[in-house]
Protein backbone atom coordinates (compact mmCIF):
# COMPACT_ATOMS: atom_id res chain seq x y z
CA UNK A 1 0.00 0.00 0.00
CA UNK A 2 2.04 3.19 -1.09
CA UNK A 3 0.19 5.36 1.12
CA UNK A 4 1.44 3.43 4.15
CA UNK A 5 3.68 5.02 6.75
CA UNK A 6 5.90 3.18 9.30
CA UNK A 7 6.47 5.20 12.32
CA UNK A 8 7.73 4.79 15.78
CA UNK A 9 7.78 6.98 18.75
CA UNK A 10 8.96 7.09 22.56
CA UNK A 11 9.23 9.12 25.16
CA UNK A 12 12.16 9.65 27.91
CA UNK A 13 12.85 10.99 31.20
CA UNK A 14 15.65 11.64 33.42
CA UNK A 15 14.73 10.78 36.77
CA UNK A 16 11.05 10.29 36.75
CA UNK A 17 9.71 13.07 36.85
CA UNK A 18 12.63 14.94 35.43
CA UNK A 19 14.15 16.48 32.47
CA UNK A 20 12.08 14.27 29.58
CA UNK A 21 12.41 14.36 25.48
CA UNK A 22 9.75 12.73 22.80
CA UNK A 23 11.66 10.94 19.80
CA UNK A 24 9.86 9.96 16.70
CA UNK A 25 11.25 8.14 13.45
CA UNK A 26 9.38 7.68 10.24
CA UNK A 27 10.54 4.92 7.84
CA UNK A 28 9.98 3.25 4.42
CA UNK A 29 8.56 -0.38 3.50
CA UNK A 30 12.31 -1.86 3.83
CA UNK A 31 12.13 0.15 7.69
CA UNK A 32 15.11 2.95 6.28
CA UNK A 33 14.44 6.39 8.11
CA UNK A 34 13.39 8.98 6.03
CA UNK A 35 12.41 11.62 8.94
CA UNK A 36 12.89 11.43 12.24
CA UNK A 37 12.65 14.51 15.28
CA UNK A 38 13.16 14.92 19.35
CA UNK A 39 12.23 17.77 21.61
CA UNK A 40 11.55 18.23 25.15
CA UNK A 41 8.17 19.02 27.11
CA UNK A 42 10.37 20.24 29.52
CA UNK A 43 10.46 18.78 33.27
CA UNK A 44 7.82 15.71 32.95
CA UNK A 45 7.22 11.89 33.80
CA UNK A 46 7.84 9.42 31.91
CA UNK A 47 4.41 9.08 30.60
CA UNK A 48 3.77 12.34 29.85
CA UNK A 49 7.14 12.02 27.57
CA UNK A 50 5.60 9.19 26.06
CA UNK A 51 2.15 10.70 25.04
CA UNK A 52 4.06 14.12 23.53
CA UNK A 53 5.94 11.65 21.34
CA UNK A 54 2.72 10.21 19.87
CA UNK A 55 0.94 14.26 19.82
CA UNK A 56 3.81 15.01 18.44
CA UNK A 57 4.18 12.20 15.34
CA UNK A 58 0.32 12.71 15.07
CA UNK A 59 0.78 16.18 14.31
CA UNK A 60 3.82 15.74 11.83
CA UNK A 61 2.51 13.40 9.29
CA UNK A 62 -0.45 13.27 6.87
CA UNK A 63 -3.78 12.44 8.13
CA UNK A 64 -4.94 10.89 4.64
CA UNK A 65 -2.52 8.52 5.27
CA UNK A 66 -2.38 5.20 7.12
CA UNK A 67 -0.41 4.83 9.51
CA UNK A 68 1.74 1.88 11.74
CA UNK A 69 2.85 3.16 14.92
CA UNK A 70 5.36 0.82 17.08
CA UNK A 71 5.18 1.62 20.87
CA UNK A 72 6.84 0.23 23.66
CA UNK A 73 4.16 2.25 26.00
CA UNK A 74 1.15 0.10 26.52
CA UNK A 75 -0.07 3.02 29.31
CA UNK A 76 0.06 5.24 25.98
CA UNK A 77 -1.60 3.15 23.68
CA UNK A 78 -4.63 2.13 26.11
CA UNK A 79 -4.55 5.41 27.69
CA UNK A 80 -6.23 6.88 23.57
CA UNK A 81 -7.44 3.22 22.36
CA UNK A 82 -8.84 1.41 25.07
CA UNK A 83 -9.45 3.59 28.40
CA UNK A 84 -10.55 6.99 26.50
CA UNK A 85 -14.61 5.50 26.16
CA UNK A 86 -14.75 4.83 29.70
CA UNK A 87 -13.23 7.94 30.73
CA UNK A 88 -14.99 10.32 29.13
CA UNK A 89 -18.41 8.35 30.07
CA UNK A 90 -17.55 8.82 33.58
CA UNK A 91 -16.22 12.70 33.06
CA UNK A 92 -12.77 12.23 32.75
CA UNK A 93 -12.60 10.55 36.47
CA UNK A 94 -11.02 7.17 37.16
CA UNK A 95 -12.61 4.07 38.56
CA UNK A 96 -11.72 5.36 41.90
CA UNK A 97 -12.89 8.23 41.19
CA UNK A 98 -10.08 10.62 40.95
CA UNK A 99 -8.89 13.11 37.90
CA UNK A 100 -7.35 11.23 35.15
CA UNK A 101 -3.62 11.75 34.50
CA UNK A 102 -2.69 13.77 31.88
CA UNK A 103 -6.49 14.56 30.20
CA UNK A 104 -4.82 16.98 27.84
CA UNK A 105 -2.34 15.25 26.32
CA UNK A 106 -5.29 12.12 25.85
CA UNK A 107 -7.50 14.73 24.72
CA UNK A 108 -4.69 16.36 22.18
CA UNK A 109 -4.31 13.16 20.72
CA UNK A 110 -7.81 11.82 20.23
CA UNK A 111 -8.46 14.80 18.25
CA UNK A 112 -5.18 13.78 16.05
CA UNK A 113 -6.43 10.43 16.08
CA UNK A 114 -10.10 10.91 14.27
CA UNK A 115 -10.97 10.18 10.90
CA UNK A 116 -7.63 8.66 10.83
CA UNK A 117 -6.53 4.71 9.90
CA UNK A 118 -3.98 4.06 12.80
CA UNK A 119 -2.47 0.53 13.50
CA UNK A 120 -0.92 0.59 17.14
CA UNK A 121 2.09 -2.00 17.51
CA UNK A 122 3.50 -2.92 20.70
CA UNK A 123 6.77 -3.58 20.71
CA UNK A 124 9.28 -4.54 23.64
CA UNK A 125 11.83 -1.74 25.42
CA UNK A 126 15.51 -1.84 25.55
CA UNK A 127 16.08 -5.20 23.63
CA UNK A 128 19.35 -5.80 21.22
CA UNK A 129 17.20 -8.22 19.54
CA UNK A 130 13.98 -5.83 19.49
CA UNK A 131 12.04 -3.36 17.12
CA UNK A 132 15.32 -0.87 15.83
CA UNK A 133 12.39 1.67 14.49
CA UNK A 134 11.27 1.98 18.02
CA UNK A 135 15.08 1.62 19.56
CA UNK A 136 15.94 4.36 17.08
CA UNK A 137 12.84 6.61 18.67
CA UNK A 138 14.18 5.87 22.04
CA UNK A 139 17.46 7.37 20.80
CA UNK A 140 15.85 10.61 19.91
CA UNK A 141 14.19 10.68 23.10
CA UNK A 142 16.96 10.14 25.09
CA UNK A 143 18.97 12.62 23.08
CA UNK A 144 16.34 15.74 23.63
CA UNK A 145 16.12 14.64 27.46
CA UNK A 146 19.42 15.49 28.18
CA UNK A 147 20.14 18.43 25.47
CA UNK A 148 16.32 19.81 25.84
CA UNK A 149 16.79 20.79 22.83
CA UNK A 150 14.39 19.90 19.31
CA UNK A 151 16.22 18.41 16.64
CA UNK A 152 15.26 17.22 13.13
CA UNK A 153 16.64 14.89 10.20
CA UNK A 154 16.31 12.77 7.53
CA UNK A 155 18.72 10.00 8.42
CA UNK A 156 19.47 7.66 11.46
CA UNK A 157 22.53 8.14 10.97
CA UNK A 158 22.03 12.30 12.40
CA UNK A 159 20.26 10.73 14.93
CA UNK A 160 22.27 12.53 17.96
CA UNK A 161 24.15 9.34 20.01
CA UNK A 162 23.98 10.14 23.66
CA UNK A 163 26.06 8.09 26.27
CA UNK A 164 22.86 7.19 28.53
CA UNK A 165 20.48 6.50 25.59
CA UNK A 166 19.66 3.62 23.32
CA UNK A 167 23.11 2.03 23.35
CA UNK A 168 23.80 1.18 27.63
CA UNK A 169 26.88 2.87 29.79
CA UNK A 170 29.56 0.75 30.89
CA UNK A 171 29.90 1.35 34.88
CA UNK A 172 31.54 -0.48 37.72
CA UNK A 173 29.46 -0.14 41.10
CA UNK A 174 29.98 -1.63 44.38
CA UNK A 175 28.06 -5.09 42.94
CA UNK A 176 29.59 -4.61 39.41
CA UNK A 177 32.82 -5.48 38.88
CA UNK A 178 34.90 -3.03 36.14
CA UNK A 179 33.98 -3.82 32.72
CA UNK A 180 31.13 -6.13 33.38
CA UNK A 181 28.04 -5.10 31.65
CA UNK A 182 25.36 -5.57 34.67
CA UNK A 183 23.67 -8.37 36.40
CA UNK A 184 20.31 -9.98 34.99
CA UNK A 185 17.41 -9.44 37.49
CA UNK A 186 15.84 -12.12 39.54
CA UNK A 187 12.89 -10.47 40.16
CA UNK A 188 9.98 -7.79 38.07
CA UNK A 189 10.14 -4.27 39.11
CA UNK A 190 10.21 -0.79 37.40
CA UNK A 191 13.55 0.96 36.43
CA UNK A 192 12.96 5.11 37.91
CA UNK A 193 12.73 6.09 33.76
CA UNK A 194 9.15 4.31 34.50
CA UNK A 195 9.43 1.01 32.33
CA UNK A 196 9.15 -2.60 33.03
CA UNK A 197 11.91 -4.52 34.43
CA UNK A 198 11.48 -8.37 33.83
CA UNK A 199 13.02 -11.24 35.50
CA UNK A 200 16.57 -12.11 33.47
CA UNK A 201 16.56 -8.18 32.00
CA UNK A 202 20.22 -7.06 32.48
CA UNK A 203 20.23 -4.21 34.85
CA UNK A 204 22.98 -1.73 36.85
CA UNK A 205 23.37 0.17 39.84
CA UNK A 206 23.21 3.97 39.24
CA UNK A 207 25.06 6.07 41.55
CA UNK A 208 21.81 7.31 42.93
CA UNK A 209 22.16 3.32 44.52
CA UNK A 210 19.52 2.61 42.42
CA UNK A 211 18.75 -0.34 39.68
CA UNK A 212 17.32 0.14 36.47
CA UNK A 213 18.28 -0.17 33.01
CA UNK A 214 22.09 0.08 32.12
CA UNK A 215 20.82 3.15 29.88
CA UNK A 216 19.57 4.50 32.90
CA UNK A 217 22.03 3.96 35.59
Amino acid sequence: MPNRLIAACDGACKDNPGPAGWGWVLADADERVTQWACGPPGDATNNIAELAALRQLLSATDPGADLEIRMDSMYAINAVTKWLPGWKAKGWTTASKKPVANRDLIEAVEGLLAGRTVAFVHVAAHREDGDILNALADRAANAAATSQQAVSGTSADEIPQQADSVQPRRRSTPRQAAGSSGIKAKFPGTCHCGKRIKPGDEIAQGENGKWGHPACA
